[in-house]
């Protein structure tokens, strides 16, 4: 299970690092998947929590959805992430409809039958590969690749490691 710090999560989610704090720990609207240990250390948050925040953002920016009523609905769509697959979801959009139901549509299921807002994944899942450097659609059948984007293009090691074993690799060939 990858995990990112409250720095990343609050860049992945758009709120500043006092706001997602406040959500995710004195209002518990959407609590962290690791708590801080100690004052000073930041707490931690999987790809299903940040979406969950993204998600809540948006009800409340383009909304304007009071979140604190909804604190059980997230609560609820955080369990069912949790069995979700990162991958499952492309393509795929999201219904909040009344009483705090929320229903996952497809290409098979358009429509929901009940009013509804709905909203689209796909750029909410685009960030959170980005940040996390999870696979998109594009990864065939659920298989995840060898080798992550960042890595092999270096991103993450010190451009001194990077050059000695470059310089390693010419020598010993």
């Amino acid at each position: 299970m990858r995990l990112v710090p409250t720095p990343v999560a609050s860049q992945l989610t758009g709120l500043s690092t006092e706001k997602l704090r406040e959500w995710t720990s004195r209002r518990a609207l959407v609590p962290a998947d690791v708590r801080p240990k100690q004052k000073g250390s930041p707490a931690k948050f999987t790809w299903q929590t940040v979406l969950i925040l993204r998600l809540a953002v948006l009800l409340r920016d383009q909304f304007a959805v009071e979140l604190q009523a909804y604190q059980a609905t997230l609560a609820n769509l955080r369990k069912d992430l949790k069995s979700a697959s990162f991958i499952g979801l492309w393509g795929r959009r999201i219904a909040l409809a009344p009483q705090g139901a929320w229903f996952f549509l497809d290409q098979e299921t358009p429509t929901l039958g009940v009013d509804a807002l709905v909203i689209h994944l796909d750029a909410h899942l685009a960030v959170i590969r980005d940040g996390f450097s999870l696979p998109d659609a594009s990864a065939v059948a659920g298989q995840f690749d060898l080798f992550s984007l960042p890595a092999m293009h270096g991103r993450g090691r010190a451009p001194e490691h990077q050059r000695s074993t470059a310089i390693g690799r010419r020598r010993s060939a």
